[in-house]
C-alpha cells in the first residue's frame, strides 16, 4: 500500500489492506457510477467495477477517480467497507455538516505541535463531523491568530477534501463547491466571539444577594 504523501497524481493506486484486520462491518456493494469517498483523498466516482489477477489473486476491483487532485484508485470489492469507502452523504447530513461549519470554535491544544496531532487523528477518523469540525477550526485560527505553516497545509488538504464530497453532495463543480465552502467559512470566522462571563462582577453582585437574604436571628422567648 503506497503511503498518503508519496503518491503521484495520476498515478494508480492499488489498496489491498491485506494487513488491516477485517472488523465486523456492513457490506454495501458499490456499482459503476457510484459516488463514494476515499478516507484522507476526498470523494470520487467508481468509474469500473472489474474482475482483475493481481498478487496470485482473482480479485472483484473498484476503480475510482477522485477529480480534485486527478488521482486513480483501486479497492478490492470485498475490502471497501475495511477501507473506509463509503457513499457521498445526503441531503440530511448535508445540513448537518452546514451546521458544523457555521457553528464556533471548539477548544484547542495552545501548543501547535499537539493541537496538529489534535486535528490530525480528527481526519484519520475518515468522520464527516470530525472533518468538517477541523476544516471550520483552522479557517477561524487563521482568520484570529494565523496559521504555522503544517496547519496551513493541513487545512488546504482538509478543505479540498470536504469541497469535493460537497461537490456531489450538491450537484455543483468543483470550483462552484470550493467558494460555497469559502463564503460559509468566512462567515463563520467573522462572527464576533462571545464574550466572556464577568465573573467578578457576577460574583460580587451574588454575594450581596446572599447576604440580604439572610435571615435574622430570631430572639429567644422570654422565660
Amino acid at each position: 500500500m503506497i503511503k498518503e504523501g508519496n503518491i503521484s497524481p495520476t498515478k494508480e493506486e492499488i489498496h489491498e489492506e491485506t494487513e488491516v484486520p477485517a472488523p465486523v462491518l456492513e457490506h454495501i456493494e458499490f456499482e459503476k457510477g457510484d459516488n463514494v469517498v476515499y478516507p484522507h483523498h476526498g470523494a470520487g466516482k467508481v468509474i469500473k467495477k472489474e474482475s482483475r489477477e493481481m498478487f496470485g489473486q482473482k480479485r472483484v476491483y473498484l476503480t475510482i477517480q477522485i477529480n480534485h487532485n486527478d488521482m486513480t484508485v483501486m479497492v478490492p470489492s470485498e475490502n471497501a467497507a475495511i477501507a473506509g469507502l463509503r457513499r457521498v452523504i445526503d441531503e440530511k447530513t448535508v445540513k448537518k455538516v452546514l451546521a458544523v461549519l457555521r457553528a464556533g470554535t471548539s477548544e484547542m491544544p495552545k501548543n501547535w505541535n499537539r493541537r496538529y496531532k489534535h486535528n490530525r487523528d480528527k481526519i484519520k477518523t475518515g468522520d464527516i463531523y470530525e472533518l468538517s469540525e477541523v476544516v471550520r477550526n483552522l479557517a477561524i485560527r487563521e482568520h484570529e491568530k494565523g496559521l504555522s505553516t503544517g496547519e496551513k497545509q493541513m487545512y488546504t488538504r482538509t478543505k479540498k477534501i470536504l469541497a469535493s464530497e460537497l461537490m456531489y453532495a450538491l450537484d455543483m463543480d468543483e470550483e462552484q463547491a470550493e467558494e460555497h465552502l469559502d463564503g460559509i467559512l468566512a462567515k463563520s470566522a467573522e462572527k464576533p466571539a462571545a464574550k466572556p462571563k464577568e465573573k467578578a462582577t457576577a460574583a460580587k453582585s451574588n454575594g450581596s444577594k446572599a447576604a440580604a437574604g439572610k435571615a435574622k436571628p430570631k430572639a429567644k422567648a422570654k422565660a
